[in-house]
Protein backbone atom coordinates (compact mmCIF):
# COMPACT_ATOMS: atom_id res chain seq x y z
CA UNK A 1 0.00 0.00 0.00
CA UNK A 2 2.73 2.39 1.02
CA UNK A 3 6.21 2.51 -0.08
CA UNK A 4 9.36 3.90 1.21
CA UNK A 5 10.14 7.42 0.65
CA UNK A 6 6.94 7.92 -1.25
CA UNK A 7 3.44 8.45 0.94
CA UNK A 8 0.28 9.07 -0.29
CA UNK A 9 -2.94 7.50 0.46
CA UNK A 10 -6.37 7.91 -1.36
CA UNK A 11 -9.59 8.59 0.99
CA UNK A 12 -10.63 5.19 1.28
CA UNK A 13 -7.28 4.25 2.65
CA UNK A 14 -7.31 6.95 5.00
CA UNK A 15 -10.79 6.33 6.39
CA UNK A 16 -9.24 2.52 7.11
CA UNK A 17 -6.12 3.94 8.44
CA UNK A 18 -8.00 6.40 10.94
CA UNK A 19 -10.25 3.89 13.04
CA UNK A 20 -7.81 2.27 14.56
CA UNK A 21 -5.51 4.87 14.77
CA UNK A 22 -8.31 7.42 16.81
CA UNK A 23 -8.92 4.21 19.33
CA UNK A 24 -5.25 4.21 20.05
CA UNK A 25 -4.33 7.77 20.58
CA UNK A 26 -8.14 7.92 22.73
CA UNK A 27 -6.41 4.77 24.61
CA UNK A 28 -2.98 6.52 24.78
CA UNK A 29 -4.57 9.79 26.25
CA UNK A 30 -6.77 7.94 28.62
CA UNK A 31 -3.77 6.30 30.03
CA UNK A 32 -1.27 9.10 30.17
CA UNK A 33 -4.06 11.02 31.84
CA UNK A 34 -4.35 8.33 34.77
CA UNK A 35 -0.61 8.58 35.51
CA UNK A 36 -0.86 12.62 34.95
CA UNK A 37 -4.07 12.98 37.28
CA UNK A 38 -1.83 11.61 40.16
CA UNK A 39 1.34 13.21 39.05
CA UNK A 40 -1.00 16.68 39.43
CA UNK A 41 -2.03 15.36 42.76
CA UNK A 42 1.43 15.61 43.86
CA UNK A 43 1.73 18.71 42.40
CA UNK A 44 4.60 17.90 40.51
CA UNK A 45 5.52 19.68 37.24
CA UNK A 46 5.34 16.85 34.76
CA UNK A 47 1.51 16.96 35.36
CA UNK A 48 -1.81 16.27 33.52
CA UNK A 49 -1.19 17.63 30.24
CA UNK A 50 2.27 16.56 30.22
CA UNK A 51 1.52 12.92 30.64
CA UNK A 52 -0.97 13.02 27.83
CA UNK A 53 0.83 14.93 25.58
CA UNK A 54 3.72 11.98 26.28
CA UNK A 55 1.60 9.69 26.30
CA UNK A 56 -0.44 10.38 22.78
CA UNK A 57 2.92 11.83 20.97
CA UNK A 58 4.81 8.40 21.87
CA UNK A 59 1.45 6.24 20.85
CA UNK A 60 1.44 8.71 16.79
CA UNK A 61 5.08 8.11 16.86
CA UNK A 62 4.57 4.51 16.86
CA UNK A 63 1.96 4.36 14.67
CA UNK A 64 3.55 6.35 11.89
CA UNK A 65 6.47 4.30 12.70
CA UNK A 66 4.50 1.33 10.82
CA UNK A 67 2.68 3.72 7.89
CA UNK A 68 5.83 5.23 7.11
CA UNK A 69 8.21 2.27 6.97
CA UNK A 70 5.60 0.36 4.75
CA UNK A 71 6.30 -2.90 3.88
CA UNK A 72 9.90 -2.65 4.62
CA UNK A 73 10.27 -4.47 8.32
CA UNK A 74 13.96 -2.53 9.01
CA UNK A 75 12.86 0.74 9.04
CA UNK A 76 9.74 0.19 11.55
CA UNK A 77 11.74 0.63 14.64
CA UNK A 78 13.74 3.57 14.17
CA UNK A 79 11.39 5.91 14.69
CA UNK A 80 10.27 3.76 18.08
CA UNK A 81 13.73 3.90 19.14
CA UNK A 82 14.08 7.86 18.54
CA UNK A 83 11.43 8.19 21.10
CA UNK A 84 13.21 6.57 23.69
CA UNK A 85 16.17 9.01 22.90
CA UNK A 86 13.95 11.96 22.76
CA UNK A 87 12.41 11.18 26.13
CA UNK A 88 15.82 10.54 27.86
CA UNK A 89 16.39 14.17 26.86
CA UNK A 90 12.88 15.04 28.41
CA UNK A 91 13.86 13.30 31.62
CA UNK A 92 17.07 14.56 32.63
CA UNK A 93 15.36 17.86 32.36
CA UNK A 94 13.52 17.19 35.09
CA UNK A 95 16.30 15.69 37.62
CA UNK A 96 17.63 18.50 39.48
CA UNK A 97 21.05 18.24 41.31
CA UNK A 98 21.37 20.33 44.56
CA UNK A 99 24.13 20.31 47.10
CA UNK A 100 22.93 16.97 49.17
CA UNK A 101 20.48 15.48 47.06
CA UNK A 102 18.67 14.70 43.49
CA UNK A 103 15.19 15.71 42.71
CA UNK A 104 13.18 14.84 40.47
CA UNK A 105 14.40 11.02 39.53
CA UNK A 106 11.11 9.40 40.06
CA UNK A 107 9.31 12.38 37.89
CA UNK A 108 11.93 11.64 35.17
CA UNK A 109 11.14 7.63 35.37
CA UNK A 110 7.64 8.39 35.64
CA UNK A 111 8.18 10.48 31.88
CA UNK A 112 10.07 7.23 30.72
CA UNK A 113 7.67 4.86 31.60
CA UNK A 114 4.38 7.18 29.89
CA UNK A 115 6.17 7.19 26.92
CA UNK A 116 6.63 3.32 26.79
CA UNK A 117 2.53 2.80 27.21
CA UNK A 118 1.61 5.67 24.28
CA UNK A 119 4.01 3.49 22.16
CA UNK A 120 2.59 0.01 23.54
CA UNK A 121 -1.55 1.83 23.01
CA UNK A 122 0.32 2.82 19.80
CA UNK A 123 0.99 -0.68 18.89
CA UNK A 124 -2.85 -1.92 19.91
CA UNK A 125 -2.29 -3.89 22.96
CA UNK A 126 -3.96 -2.13 24.92
CA UNK A 127 -4.26 -4.77 27.69
CA UNK A 128 -1.09 -4.51 28.42
CA UNK A 129 -0.85 -0.95 28.41
CA UNK A 130 -3.69 -0.97 30.80
CA UNK A 131 -1.98 -3.19 33.58
CA UNK A 132 1.68 -1.12 32.80
CA UNK A 133 -0.15 1.94 33.98
CA UNK A 134 -1.71 0.12 36.93
CA UNK A 135 1.76 -0.82 38.12
CA UNK A 136 2.76 2.53 37.73
CA UNK A 137 0.28 3.75 40.10
CA UNK A 138 1.04 0.88 42.62
CA UNK A 139 4.56 1.83 42.51
CA UNK A 140 4.32 5.77 42.86
CA UNK A 141 1.09 5.54 45.03
CA UNK A 142 1.44 1.88 47.59
CA UNK A 143 5.17 1.26 47.59
CA UNK A 144 5.76 4.49 48.36
CA UNK A 145 3.76 4.76 50.96
CA UNK A 146 5.10 0.90 52.22
CA UNK A 147 8.79 2.25 52.44
CA UNK A 148 7.31 5.26 54.70
CA UNK A 149 5.51 3.06 57.42
CA UNK A 150 8.16 0.46 57.16
CA UNK A 151 10.98 3.38 57.50
CA UNK A 152 12.75 2.77 54.88
CA UNK A 153 12.85 6.03 52.98
CA UNK A 154 14.33 8.89 54.24
CA UNK A 155 12.39 11.95 53.37
CA UNK A 156 13.06 15.63 53.98
CA UNK A 157 10.75 18.10 55.75
CA UNK A 158 11.49 21.40 56.63
CA UNK A 159 11.19 22.33 60.98
CA UNK A 160 10.14 25.77 62.26
CA UNK A 161 11.30 26.40 65.89
CA UNK A 162 9.78 29.53 67.20
CA UNK A 163 10.87 30.99 70.79
CA UNK A 164 9.78 33.81 72.36
CA UNK A 165 12.99 35.62 73.63
CA UNK A 166 11.60 39.09 73.84
CA UNK A 167 12.77 42.32 72.60
CA UNK A 168 15.18 44.51 73.10
CA UNK A 169 14.37 48.54 73.77
CA UNK A 170 17.01 51.70 73.56
CA UNK A 171 18.57 53.71 76.30
CA UNK A 172 16.63 56.48 75.45
CA UNK A 173 13.18 54.66 76.55
CA UNK A 174 13.97 52.68 79.44
CA UNK A 175 17.21 53.83 80.18
CA UNK A 176 21.05 51.89 79.95
CA UNK A 177 21.06 49.76 82.87
CA UNK A 178 17.24 47.89 81.69
CA UNK A 179 18.47 47.96 78.08
CA UNK A 180 21.51 46.17 79.07
CA UNK A 181 19.57 43.73 80.94
CA UNK A 182 17.22 43.69 78.27
CA UNK A 183 19.54 42.62 75.34
CA UNK A 184 21.64 40.06 77.89
CA UNK A 185 17.57 37.98 78.68
CA UNK A 186 17.67 38.30 74.56
CA UNK A 187 20.78 37.35 73.73
CA UNK A 188 20.26 34.32 76.35
CA UNK A 189 17.20 32.84 75.47
CA UNK A 190 18.53 33.14 71.85
CA UNK A 191 21.26 31.27 72.90
CA UNK A 192 19.10 28.40 74.70
CA UNK A 193 17.14 28.25 71.65
CA UNK A 194 20.01 27.97 69.96
CA UNK A 195 21.65 24.82 71.99
CA UNK A 196 18.38 23.29 72.02
CA UNK A 197 18.36 22.34 68.48
CA UNK A 198 21.80 21.30 68.12
CA UNK A 199 21.11 18.93 70.98
CA UNK A 200 18.05 17.19 69.51
CA UNK A 201 19.96 16.65 66.10
CA UNK A 202 23.08 15.83 67.25
CA UNK A 203 21.57 13.07 69.31
CA UNK A 204 19.93 11.56 66.00
CA UNK A 205 23.26 12.38 63.73
CA UNK A 206 21.86 15.44 61.81
CA UNK A 207 23.50 18.36 60.93
CA UNK A 208 21.77 21.81 61.05
CA UNK A 209 21.06 23.46 57.84
CA UNK A 210 19.42 26.85 58.46
CA UNK A 211 17.44 27.67 55.50
CA UNK A 212 15.97 30.97 57.34
CA UNK A 213 16.30 33.10 60.39
CA UNK A 214 14.63 36.17 61.87
CA UNK A 215 13.16 37.85 64.75
CA UNK A 216 8.94 39.44 64.60
CA UNK A 217 8.10 41.34 67.12
CA UNK A 218 10.21 39.26 69.70
CA UNK A 219 9.37 35.64 68.50
CA UNK A 220 12.89 34.19 67.39
CA UNK A 221 12.21 32.11 63.97
CA UNK A 222 14.58 29.82 62.32
CA UNK A 223 13.85 27.54 59.41
CA UNK A 224 15.65 24.19 58.54
CA UNK A 225 15.10 21.13 56.79
CA UNK A 226 16.20 17.78 58.04
CA UNK A 227 15.95 14.10 55.75
CA UNK A 228 14.88 11.13 57.58
CA UNK A 229 13.35 8.39 58.28
CA UNK A 230 9.66 8.60 59.99
CA UNK A 231 10.83 7.46 63.13
CA UNK A 232 13.95 10.38 63.21
CA UNK A 233 11.16 13.03 62.04
CA UNK A 234 8.91 12.22 65.07
CA UNK A 235 12.13 11.87 67.73
CA UNK A 236 13.12 15.39 66.75
CA UNK A 237 9.10 17.02 66.75
CA UNK A 238 8.66 15.75 69.96
CA UNK A 239 11.96 16.28 71.37
CA UNK A 240 12.28 19.85 70.16
CA UNK A 241 8.33 20.31 71.66
CA UNK A 242 9.12 18.90 74.98
CA UNK A 243 12.32 21.74 75.19
CA UNK A 244 12.12 24.50 77.70
CA UNK A 245 13.68 26.65 75.18
CA UNK A 246 11.08 26.77 72.34
CA UNK A 247 7.67 27.44 72.15
CA UNK A 248 6.16 26.44 69.23
CA UNK A 249 7.48 23.50 66.65
CA UNK A 250 6.03 24.05 62.82
CA UNK A 251 6.70 21.03 60.64
CA UNK A 252 6.00 21.58 57.08
CA UNK A 253 6.60 18.57 54.31
CA UNK A 254 9.08 19.50 51.42
CA UNK A 255 6.85 19.92 47.84
CA UNK A 256 9.75 19.46 45.74
CA UNK A 257 9.82 15.75 47.23
CA UNK A 258 8.86 12.77 45.22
Amino acid sequence: MVEPGHIHFSTLEQLVLTGPSVKRLLMAALLGGVVGLEREWRHKDSGLRTNILICVGSALFTIMSVVIAGDSPNNRGQIAANIVQGIGFLGAGLILHTKNRVLGLTSAATVWVVAAIGMTCGAGLYIVAGLSTILVLISLQIIGLLEGRLGWKRYPKVYEVRADIGSMLPESVVGPARAEALAEQVSAANHRMQIAILKVLDSVGQRLAVLDRDNIAGIERVSFIVTATHKIHHHIHHELQASDATDKVVVFNDTEEE
